[in-house]
Formats: structure tokens, sequence, C-alpha cells
């Protein structure tokens, strides 16, 4: 098992934590250069009234708290489904050099599948993209919540 499916195994239990809140469920994760938790964020949309609130903000919120910067320039972000495109800014504006994600989003992606924004040549920033990794059961996650729902 690579680091980055230990580190997607603990993002998919962090996702499975909103069970019991409607919001859905998406973790982020962030690991400093040496590979230490620095920070964990979860969808809080609908616990906070907070459109802004998806997994990787609150991340990298909780991340810059954490390191007293706003630069997270050595660190990764773990994610559980692609990041969308605000939440592809806040990556490029922290300046995370690195994306770890899980499902991929086909109706609001902005790392690859709708839009490739971290990877855009014309932003002064780029972003190394990892996708796909436990795929399936990120994928899964989504599904029950979406057809517990209807």
């Amino acid at each position: 098992m690579t680091k980055f499916d230990q580190w997607m195994t603990r993002a998919i239990a962090e996702a499975m934590l909103t069970a019991d809140s409607a919001d859905v469920p998406v973790a982020a994760l962030v690991f400093d250069q040496n590979d230490n938790l620095v920070s964990i964020g979860r969808n809080e949309r609908e616990l906070t009234g907070d459109p802004t609130a998806h997994a990787e903000v609150v991340a990298i919120r909780a991340a810059a708290a954490a390191t007293g910067s706003w630069r997270l320039d050595s660190m990764t972000l773990v994610v559980t489904l692609e990041p969308c495109t605000m939440c592809a800014g806040a990556i490029l504006q922290a300046r995370i050099p690195r994306v770890v994600f899980g499902a991929w989003d086909e109706k609001a992606g902005a790392s690859g599948s709708v839009n490739d924004l971290l990877r855009d040549r014309r932003l002064p920033h780029k972003v190394e993209v990892v996708a796909g990794i436990q795929e399936a059961e990120c994928a899964a996650l989504l599904t029950d919540f979406f057809e517990a729902r209807r």
C-alpha cells in the first residue's frame, strides 16, 4: 500500500464522519513534507451555512492556521473528490504543490475532468495532480449518500 493509499484510507474514514449531517461526504487532509498530518477538513456547507465550506477550503484554512502561514508550498492535499473550481483556486492561492484525489467529478471537477485549472499553463503556479486513488471507494461514498436521499 502506497502512502497515497494510506492517506486516502484516512480521508475516506473522515468523509464517513459526515454521515450524521446533511453534508456531502467529502474529506480533505493536508500533509507536510515529512508526511505528518497537518489538518483535516470535511464538507461543512450544511453544518455552517457557508457556501465556501468545502472540505478542501476547510483543510487549507486549518493548515494555514496550524503553520502560521498562508503559503503551504511544501504540503500535499489529499481529497476524496476531485476539487471544483473554487477549491482549485484556493489550492493555487495557497501554493500547494501536490493534490491527490479519489473520485472524479464529471459535473464540476477542475482538476482534469471538466476543467484542469491546477495544471493550466497560463497560470504562474502548477500543481502535480495524482488522480484516482481508491477511486471506487471514494465514488461509492457519494453514490450511497445521494441514493439514500432520493
